[in-house]
């Protein structure tokens, strides 16, 4: 079709769509920091620099990114296609490639090589080197975080992005020099050692964690499968994200053979949680690093690492791949006064959004505007067929789930961790110690979040993490024989928590509950 192009898995690029793929990006990332079409603008879209009524107050949420709530996958729709059209801008007919995080490739190997190389060799007769614009964004200005909190995210004009172990954390004197210690620590081991380090963390999150149930079978419980099993949530308000979810599965835990839903947004929160710095809590090959705070990891700062957009891209197609599967390509239903409905739930209301405001598919998805009346913004509305959009996916197919489980399994809650009480993103895990002493890592729950949540009173709606782990292959004596424990795994008490240890340390005494109502 004229005017439509392909968006292709990164790896199954040409040789000269690839070239043209950097080209792009270079552009962008060299224009003035101030232009519509710069990378920096763009990804200031997401978080900070802060802008409206977030500037300097945390009540208020400073970044235009929908998260926690039913606009998460319409936005970021809007949001990708924004970048695509500035990357179209400088080289006419490219197309946004997404990182498959699902294929065998990053099942067994993790990132995909073109974002942990340093330098880019055109494969034109040039041959010319360059600084790859996919490692990571230097910053041409300023961003100063103006609000209190545990950590400042300024950043200085010359900031280089980083990844998982690095930290970007440099916001005062004081981290800075730690982070400067902690980087020259990195940096000794060499590019190789901590690409590899990168790489067994995004394996260990994509394969991780299993667990061996009565029958001594292997029980996948990693993002990989939460990927797939995300395409059979019901309907789209559930399917958005976590807050909307994690109501679903609390007033179905007695319906009989129920189990969970798993949201679009809950892996996808694992995979930030994975390049930006943190564990999979309890996998012995992988050390903690005390230290790594990637920007990745953050909601304040994710999006100037360049291999957000190829996350999102994948996200995307998640998106539509659920679509094609619930035959959703042209409409979609949001359930009107459900949790995740609302401006207030979780992150709190972007700037211009007024706090209690109802969220439809008429909602605005700013900044971003209307192709055809630059006067107003675009709404979910508009952006539910993508083919209205200018793109199609070279592999729209839902992936296979895994077999359905033909029994329903005791499912394990935790709820009563206060997300206003941490600082920034973290890992909730789930432990059951076995009648023979054994410790074992039943699931996680990754929380992507931003640092200032404390402080945010217009935010205050569905704060409480809420998280289901299904114990597959157990049966409802067994479990209630098991002792329960869970772990938090924040950016501040990341050691001693590998194994489980200090469970509760800064959660507020989470509440553990087995549930068999439904068995």
């Amino acid at each position: 079709m004229d005017g439509v192009v392909t968006r292709k898995n990164i790896r199954n690029l040409t040789p000269e769509e690839l070239d043209n793929l950097v080209r792009a990006f270079v552009a962008i990332q060299q224009l003035p920091p101030h232009d519509p079409n710069s990378f920096f603008v763009i990804a200031g879209y997401h978080g900070e620099p802060f802008r409206g009524a977030g500037y300097a107050n945390p009540s208020w949420w400073g970044g235009y990114c929908n998260h926690g709530n039913v606009l998460f996958p319409t936005w970021h729709r809007a949001y990708i296609l924004r970048i695509e059209r500035a990357l179209q801008s400088q080289v006419p007919g490219v197309a946004m490639p997404y990182w498959d995080e699902t294929e065998e490739f990053s099942l067994k190997n993790g990132i995909p090589p073109i974002f942990l190389q340093k330098t880019y060799t055109f494969s034109d007769n040039t041959s010319r080197t360059i600084p790859n614009p996919l490692f990571s964004y230097k910053f041409q200005a300023r961003i100063t975080d103006r609000l209190d909190s545990d950590a400042n995210y300024t950043k200085p004009v010359g900031y280089e992005t980083v990844r998982y172990p690095f930290s970007g954390l440099v916001g005062t004197p004081l981290d800075a020099e730690g982070t400067l210690i902690h980087n020259q620590e990195m940096l000794e081991k060499g590019g190789d050692v901590t690409n590899q380090m990168l790489n067994d963390n995004v394996v260990t999150w994509l394969n991780f964690s299993s667990f061996k149930n009565s029958d001594g079978k292997m029980v996948p419980a990693g993002v990989n499968d939460k990927f797939k099993n995300c395409l059979e949530a019901p309907n789209y308000t559930v399917f958005s994200n976590t807050t909307s979810a994690q109501r679903w599965n609390d007033d179905r835990l007695s319906e009989t053979g129920f189990q969970p839903i798993v949201p679009l947004e809950s892996p996808h929160n694992s995979i930030h949680l994975a390049v930006g710095g943190f564990n999979v809590p309890g996998k012995d090959n992988v050390d903690q690093v005390a230290g790594a705070n990637g920007d990745m990891g953050e909601n304040d700062t994710a999006s100037f690492d360049p291999i957000f957009f190829f996350h999102h891209c994948f996200i995307d197609l998640m998106f539509w791949r659920w679509q094609v599967k619930h035959n959703q390509r042209d409409s979609l239903e949001i359930i009107q006064g459900y949790p995740g409905t609302n401006s207030v739930d979780s992150q709190g209301p972007t700037p211009g959004v007024a706090g209690g405001t109802w969220l439809t598919l008429d909602s605005p998805l700013d900044p971003f505007k209307h192709p055809h009346d630059p006067t107003r913004a675009i709404t979910s509305k508009e952006v539910v067929n993508i083919a209205n959009l200018g793109y199609v996916y070279d592999y729209p197919e839902p992936p296979l789930a895994g077999p359905p489980n033909t029994q329903p399994a005791p499912i394990l809650t935790v709820s009563s961790i206060n997300r206003a009480t941490l600082g920034g993103s973290f890992v909730v895990s789930a432990w059951a110690n076995l009648e023979n002493s054994e410790k074992i890592l039943v699931g996680t729950e990754a929380v992507l979040s931003r640092w200032h949540v404390t402080g945010c009173q217009n935010c205050q709606n569905h704060l409480e993490v809420r998280a289901h782990f299904p114990m597959e292959g157990w049966s409802k004596e067994e479990t209630e024989k098991m002792r329960f424990e869970v772990g938090l795994h924040t950016r501040m008490l990341n050691r001693g928590l590998r194994d489980g240890s200090g469970p509760q340390q800064g959660a507020q005494n989470p509440t553990i509950k087995l549930w068999t109502d439904h068995l």
